[in-house]
């Protein structure tokens, strides 16, 4: 019995030190909310989905401000364009300009593609800071497309947490997330994301070029590249209204 508590005893302590060598993970999550979030930006970009039957490409600007509100629209190609969606804090809204309809997606069919892409309009809604969803836990060091990443564990802290975990990996440098695997509350793998370029903007690092993959859906996954990005713009208080998505 002795010797039996003494190796238990001895893992512990093994495992004390083992994880007291790597930083904070919460800390490392706030350093990278700093990086990444910003008071109001604008962006233009493109998605182009990597279906089955090959692709196609939309382009969009989009108007965010803080966590909770944010306005797109879809500039091409010709079929898409018009379409314009609108998030306010927990709501979203959709403008079908072919039907001239505003339609409100809420319940489960937050979980449907939007647009056809690996990215669900649940995807879009979590884009608040990653302090307030998630507690994480450094658990290793990895190197992804031969860069030097932080491992972390990711557990969400809200109920309505769109995934329940994550494993990410962080650029040590950086300090922006290369590599994510977010899984269900069954553990399952749902969804990856791989960040594939960054650039340096003013003092932050940030998101070039990604990939989103949808393991449940065939295809290559949803690639996502931004052309241009301001941060901190000014953004007329009428963008984020239900009025602004017929205009």
């Amino acid at each position: 019995m002795k010797k039996l508590n003494f190796i238990l005893i001895f893992i512990l302590i093994s495992t004390f030190f083992l994880y007291a060598e790597y930083p904070d993970g919460n800390k490392i999550l706030k350093q990278i909310d700093e990086n990444l979030y910003a008071k109001n930006m604008i962006s233009t970009s493109q998605m182009i989905v990597h279906g089955r039957r090959g692709s196609r490409t939309m382009k969009l600007r989009s108007w965010t401000e803080g966590d909770d509100r944010s306005f797109s629209e879809y500039l091409a190609p010709p079929k898409d364009a018009g379409t314009k969606m609108l998030k306010l804090d927990d709501k979203l809204w959709i403008y079908n300009p072919s039907a001239d309809r505003i339609i409100q997606i809420s319940g489960h069919m937050l979980r449907q593609s939007m647009m056809g892409s690996d990215i669900s309009y649940e995807d879009m809604m979590e884009e608040n800071e990653l302090t307030e969803i998630y507690t994480a836990q450094t658990v290793g060091e990895e190197s992804f497309n031969n860069v030097s990443c932080w491992k972390l564990v990711l557990t969400a802290i809200t109920d309505d947490a769109a995934y329940q975990t994550k494993k990410v990996w962080i650029d040590k440098e950086k300090l922006i997330p290369l590599k994510e695997e977010r899984y269900g509350k069954s553990g399952k793998l749902l969804k990856t994301t791989e960040i594939l370029e960054v650039v340096k903007i003013g003092k932050r690092w940030y998101p070039k070029r990604m990939i989103f993959k949808d393991v449940l859906k065939k295809g290559k996954g949803t690639e996502f590249i931004i052309d241009d990005i301001q941060f901190d713009v000014d953004i007329p208080e009428s963008r984020f209204s239900k009025a602004a998505l017929r205009k």
